[in-house]
């Protein structure tokens, strides 16, 4: 009995393994017959010619042109590679039906069919083959979308489709492949913005974008904590720097639309060994740290607006083999290290203004105009969002925008006052090309202070311009004008015909907004001018030819070439320093534009923020403030003009003395950093700074030295330091109503500033001209004749 138990199970055995090779084989021929139909299909190509009914094709060697693998008798990786510059297919070849046998092959992990003359749109289908891992369909002829399917394939970790024809935009479910490690779709012809969805691929290490005709800011890959390589050569995206990790090895960006600065974690990225930038519009400093990140091997900057002075003593890598810094805004001179390392390091730096004591450099002079033509500013410490990069855009973002707030509270006096004393009429206004405006607003006393009348001497007469003077002045609106640009206004730097310098802000629109919808607001800025404001110059119309609304405007601003206070007071590199005489001189200015700005409309504009970084210095070191507390234009202006209208009168009498005080704070740290010749950026440093000043008052004469900037500390007198001295503590007590008034501000300067003269005059001292004749006491002061300093 047992015997027959013992056969019958080997009669089993015997019978599932013959049934096994049976299966095996059936499978291994539904395999082979697959092959040859895809050798059949690729129109027979030479990489296959060895393939035929007999071919084993799970013992075949492989080649660097085929290979065939295989697991348990399935072929589970298929590498086909044709000839470099292999022609597209016969007009016969279908891609459907090529795809559709490849689905035959499930178990299939790796494939990659490299220049094999493939065309078409790629299927859907492919999705089918559910265990790919690597997918290369490099250098053939694919075009049209990337189909959103691929992103079923949820095993897949390297995906390759450069050198194709592919179109439209990348697709958003691409953020879905969680495992995806390397994703390359180089030479397409993609388009539009990237997808945010990038930033979900935390395994990320490649990322290969490059020659492709993607536009907008790369989206914040600082979560993508594997990535090394970044490629993105080739394209328009821009304008900020890419947000990677510490852990990135290779950037490219050469090639695009970066205008913003190199950010300040980019000299933390110790594993970056290669880093091309160049040909953009970069604007900034030049970190010189970057020469010596401790991987770095490649550092390619050229064709940007960098600035920033190097020096001998900088340091670097031994290991960098290619520098290029050429055809920035570089001053000083060439690091010793670059000039005696190795043999083969390839070094160029011509069309700067290094000095080099060779005909490849600029003057030093040329630089720094052109920094500022570009609105380039110098390089500080965080800062607000409110970005004092580049120059027109801080200059007309807070002009013009703000226009709002004080045009809807004159058009509401001016409309209240008419109806009181005169029978109601109507006023159009037309759009002309006249240099002036003969409005009742700026001759009536009712509706415009003295200090605004004043303030607006002495500067140049608003207009209206031509969209083709525009055009020439920016040689048809050029690359090389474009400053920058926020989210709803794009900006330009232009010269006029008579060699002035413009800043253009050119905004869009709505549609169906008539030029009268617009004219409070330009009537408004045209009297918006003050000697110690940055001024508009003028606007421009564009409209639709089919309706006549606008649809574009152009504001244009003057031109202010001297760069920021800050640059003149506390940034160490700087050739030239503000004199004690010309820092009071520029503090006048500064507390003269927020008098204005608190009193030259009604309501006032007050809580304006403003620091050294928003005070310009025209070619007579004249201070302009260029930054202050004004709302974009708004679309739907007679809304506006109602919101504001209503709390216009409770603003000024509950709220106008406390912000009053607060802009007074912001002065005295400006006035800090005036004394003190160092930047001041948080509200520790302001204490630590303000208690040295406190002490320093009760001391004697060499204390107060010692706390001031050494640049100026033996050519001041010490009455005039300590009057400055005490007005900037005043002006940062904590209690906001033991502040003095802007009023109090001027008086005391203006008083540092006489004694200043005089005991200039008595030592005979020539270091600076005498400021007392440019602010004398008696111009625009509201206090009494009694007053006394501090």
């Amino acid at each position: 009995m047992m015997e027959q138990h013992l056969g019958l199970k080997n009669l089993l055995v015997l019978l599932f393994s013959l049934l096994s090779i049976c299966l095996s084989e059936q499978l291994q021929s539904s395999q082979a017959k697959t092959l040859l139909r895809i050798q059949n299909l690729l129109n027979y190509p030479t990489a296959l010619s060895s393939w035929n009914n007999g071919t084993d094709f799970c013992n075949t060697e492989p080649s660097s042109t085929v290979t065939v693998i295989c697991y348990e008798k399935s072929i589970t990786q298929l590498h086909i590679i044709g000839e470099k510059g292999a022609s597209q297919l016969p007009e016969n070849f279908s891609i459907d039906s090529f795809v559709t046998t490849l689905v035959k092959l499930p178990s299939l992990k790796v494939l990659r069919l490299v220049s094999l003359g493939l065309w078409g749109s790629l299927p859907s289908k492919l999705s089918g083959l559910s265990s790919l891992e690597i997918l290369d369909l490099s250098s053939n002829f694919f075009h049209s979308d990337i189909p959103q399917e691929i992103s079923s394939l949820t095993s897949l970790q390297t995906l390759i489709l450069d050198g194709n024809k592919f179109t439209g935009r990348l697709p958003n479910e691409l953020g879905s492949l969680v495992v995806l490690a390397v994703l390359s779709v180089k030479n397409n012809s993609l388009d539009g913005h990237l997808p945010d969805t990038l930033g979900n691929l935390h395994n990320l290490r490649v990322l290969s974008l490059s020659r492709n005709n993607f536009t907008g800011d790369v989206p914040d890959l600082s979560s993508v904590e594997n990535l090394q390589v970044l490629d993105l050569e080739d394209n328009s995206l821009g304008p900020k720097f890419p947000q990677v990790t510490s852990k990135i090895q290779s950037i490219v960006l050469r090639n695009n639309k970066f205008t913003a600065g190199i950010p300040e974690e980019v000299q933390s990225y110790h594993q970056l060994e290669h880093m091309d930038i160049s040909s953009n519009r970069f604007m900034g400093p030049f970190p010189p740290s970057l020469l010596s990140l401790p991987s770095i091997t490649y550092l390619n900057v050229a064709g940007n607006k960098l600035t920033g002075m190097l020096f001998e003593d900088n340091q670097c890598n031994a290991g960098l083999d290619f520098v290029d810094l050429s055809t920035n805004l570089l001053s000083g001179r060439l690091p010793s290290c670059l000039l005696t390392g190795p043999k083969n390091r390839i070094m160029h730096y011509s069309n700067n203004c290094l000095a080099t004591g060779d005909r490849t450099q600029h003057p030093f002079s040329f630089c720094r105009t052109e920094a500022l033509a570009v609105g380039i500013l110098p390089h500080h410490h965080k800062q607000k969002p409110a970005s004092k990069v580049v120059l027109a855009l801080i200059i007309c973002g807070s002009i013009t925008g703000g226009v709002v707030l004080v045009c809807a509270a004159i058009i509401l006096v001016r409309n209240f006052l008419a109806k009181k004393d005169a029978p109601k009429t109507t006023r159009s206004i037309v759009e002309t090309a006249s240099s002036t405006y003969t409005s009742k607003l700026f001759t009536d006393a009712k509706y415009v202070t003295r200090a605004m009348k004043l303030g607006s001497l002495s500067l140049p007469s608003y207009r209206t311009f031509s969209s083709e003077e525009l055009k020439v002045a920016t040689n048809n609106f050029d690359l090389a004008t474009f400053i920058g640009n926020s989210y709803d206004d794009q900006m330009y730097r232009g010269q006029l015909k008579d060699g002035s310098y413009i800043a253009i802000r050119c905004l869009k629109t709505k549609r169906n907004n008539s030029i009268q919808n617009f004219m409070h607001h330009i009537e408004l800025m045209s009297k918006l001018r003050h000697q110690h404001l940055v001024s508009t110059l003028g606007h421009c119309f564009e409209c639709y030819l089919d309706d006549s609304s606008v649809s574009r405007i152009f504001l244009i601003f003057e031109y202010v070439p001297n760069g920021t206070l800050r640059s003149w007071i506390s940034d160490t590199h700087a050739k030239r320093r503000l004199t004690w005489t010309q820092r009071i001189a520029a503090a006048i200015g500064v507390a003269r534009g927020m008098q204005f700005l608190h009193t030259g409309f009604v309501p006032g504009i007050f809580s304006n923020n403003i620091k050294t970084t928003d005070i310009l210095l025209d070619q007579n070191l004249v201070a302009k403030i260029c930054s202050y507390n004004l709302p974009i234009l708004a679309e739907n202006v007679k809304e506006n003009f109602q919101n504001l209208s209503t709390n216009s009168k409770e603003l000024k009498s509950t709220r106008a003395i406390y912000e009053e005080k607060l802009d007074v704070y912001d002065f005295g740290v400006i006035l800090l950093e005036i004394i003190s010749g160092r930047q001041i950026n948080t509200k520790k440093e302001v204490r630590v700074i303000q208690n040295q000043l406190q002490e320093s008052i009760m001391a004697n004469a060499v204390s107060r030295k010692n706390v001031v900037d050494p640049a100026i500390r033996n050519s001041c007198s010490d009455e005039s330091l300590k009057t400055m001295m005490e007005l900037c503590c005043r002006c940062l007590v904590q209690d906001t109503e033991d502040r003095p008034s802007v009023e109090d501000v001027i008086w005391n300067l203006q008083f540092a500033a006489q004694v200043e003269d005089a005991w200039r005059r008595d030592s005979s001292s020539s270091d600076a001209s005498p400021i007392s004749h440019l602010y004398n006491f008696q111009t625009n002061l509201s206090r009494n004749s009694n007053s006394s300093p501090v």
